[in-house]
């Protein structure tokens, strides 16, 4: 049966993310701040800042108006940047409990946010009250929206501590290039969703060094440690960080080009200034401040993140690059298993 959503967030992966739903046969209302873009994608089905020569489908309709595009959504997903994903939230709930309705909450956000440290599903509980939504369902895992756009296969989680609310946004979602898996472990897919961008700048950075393969290996595989340590410690299960929002997510994010977040290391790496890096890529780079937010919180809870540490050092401290690397290196020899 045909579902009416809304999807808040038009970027890259918010956009992409509509045009599978509405593939799917769903009647998605697209939401965005920026009429200009809105107008390109209901006139020439484009996106053209966040995803070039691709047509999206003609049924996929954007608006500006938040609440003309939640206004009978059973079903929202929310697709953005953890640095707006409070304020939007908050504009959601109030138009929600204007309109009375109860739709599903989905998001798709990646990060923590500053000071406060917490996760999107909390960010949006806190500004959604209970009596104007249902479950809230984290998206996540290894999906490239450039990927996805161009059918490549792809296999994601969807997560919720009720299980019911994972099973229907598997339903809304799954097709023969999107495959969707269910978890109730919230907590580890958002750490693993969050921390991934932080190990991928330091891939990037080892890349932009001139290091290989075997280095590369070494950082993502004990990156992996630091992300399930910092879960576990706020309660997730370990064996989330060995599926497709932990394990999954990482590999994706920190071996592709496409990954904003490796391209910001690799520039590091060659020697280029944060604020020029940041500067010039044009799209919201999550890891760095998610790097900040987790160095702070394992200090607090004596999570050891060695790797972590070294990437706050070279973004917030401008310590080099290459004295970063070599630093960890250097670290007195220890167990793999501590």
């Amino acid at each position: 049966m045909k579902k009416k959503i809304a999807v808040l967030g038009a970027g890259s992966w918010g956009s992409i993310l509509a045009n599978l739903l509405a593939e799917n046969g769903q009647d998605v209302r697209l939401w965005s701040h920026n009429e200009e873009q809105v107008k390109i994608l209901n006139i020439r089905h484009e996106n053209p800042k966040y995803i070039t020569d691709f047509k999206f489908e003609d049924e996929l309709k954007a608006t500006s108006d938040m609440e003309a595009a939640v206004k009978g959504a059973q079903v929202v997903l929310i697709v953005i940047p953890t640095k707006g994903l409070r304020e939007v939230s908050g504009k959601l709930g109030k138009l929600l409990a204007k309109l009375g309705q109860q739709p599903l909450i989905v998001h798709a956000t990646k990060g923590l946010e500053q000071n406060t440290y917490k996760r999107p599903s909390e960010m949006i509980a806190e500004e959604i009250d209970a009596d104007n939504r249902q479950a809230i369902v984290v998206l996540s895992g290894p999906s490239h929206a450039e990927d996805v756009a161009r059918h490549d296969l792809t296999s994601v989680t969807a997560a919720c501590t009720d299980l019911i609310g994972a099973q229907h946004v598997q339903a809304l979602f799954s097709n023969d290039y999107f495959r969707v898996y269910t978890n109730d472990d919230v907590i580890g897919a958002e750490f693993g969703a969050a921390l991934k961008n932080i190990v991928a700048i330091g891939a990037g950075i080892i890349h932009g060094l001139g290091y290989h393969d075997n280095a590369k290996a070494a950082l993502i595989t004990r990156g992996l440690t630091e992300i399930r340590r910092l879960g576990v410690a706020f309660g997730a299960n370990p064996f989330t960080f060995v599926g497709l929002s932990g394990v999954g997510d990482l590999i994706v994010t920190a071996t592709s080009t496409n990954s904003r977040n490796w391209r910001a290391g690799n520039e590091l790496g060659q020697g280029r200034s944060l604020d020029d890096v940041m500067e010039n890529m044009g799209m919201v780079i999550e890891g760095v401040y998610t790097t900040k937010a987790a160095y702070e919180l394992s200090q607090q809870r004596h999570v050891k993140m060695p790797i972590t540490e070294s990437i706050y050092q070279v973004l917030y401290e401008h310590k080099d690059v290459k004295v970063a690397i070599d630093g960890l290196m250097q670290r007195e020899v220890t167990s793999e298993l501590e």
